[in-house]
């Protein structure tokens, strides 16, 4: 499930963040990767580069839910998570290069780096693209034109890949016979 599910810019490392917490194809059984991740420092910047700043487990693991259950919305509340890891916008630089408006958290910490990203999609109108799988819960983003994709894949493009789209068809055509 590669570049089709990228998501543009730093958005890309919330889905990577989402996708801590998975369903494997092999096993079905649902793993959650983030405590170790957490542990590792080495390879939290191999996975999520540029997500600075101290990190805990429980604040992490509330944030990847709460945005879990904002997948898809155009407008989501996250009131609550904007109190726990306020942000404040600030003027890019024309000269560097950098979005003309970003959103920084107001206190060190990798939930809130995570947040400021969100906030900056939400205004771009990008947050509703971020999906989840109804079968794999896979977090892809939705490059299809129309914004109507739905499962992480139609067909199984890697040996890790899964066809969940063609699994809930086939589900649905056998159903109807």
């Amino acid at each position: 499930m590669g570049a089709r599910s990228a998501a543009p810019n730093a958005l890309e490392q919330v889905r990577k963040f989402l996708n801590t917490w998975r369903i494997p194809n092999d096993t079905r059984v649902v793993t959650d990767l983030l405590p170790e991740l957490i542990k590792d420092d080495g390879a939290w910047q191999d996975e999520l580069p540029g997500v600075t700043g101290p990190r805990t487990l429980p604040e992490l693991t509330r944030l990847r839910e709460e945005l879990r259950g904002a997948l898809g919305q155009a407008r989501p509340d996250l009131a609550e998570l904007l109190r726990q890891h306020p942000v404040v916008a600030v003027i890019g630089s024309e000269e560097a290069g950098q979005p003309p408006i970003t959103h920084v958290p107001l206190r060190a910490g990798a939930a809130g780096v995570l947040t400021g990203v969100v906030v900056d999609a939400l205004a771009l109108g990008l947050w509703d693209r971020l999906k989840a799988c109804p079968d794999c819960k896979w977090v892809f983003y939705d490059h299809s034109r129309n914004g109507s994709r739905t499962w992480c894949g139609m067909y199984a493009e890697s040996p890790q890949g899964r066809a969940c789209g063609s699994i809930a068809k086939m589900r649905a055509y056998r159903a109807r016979k």
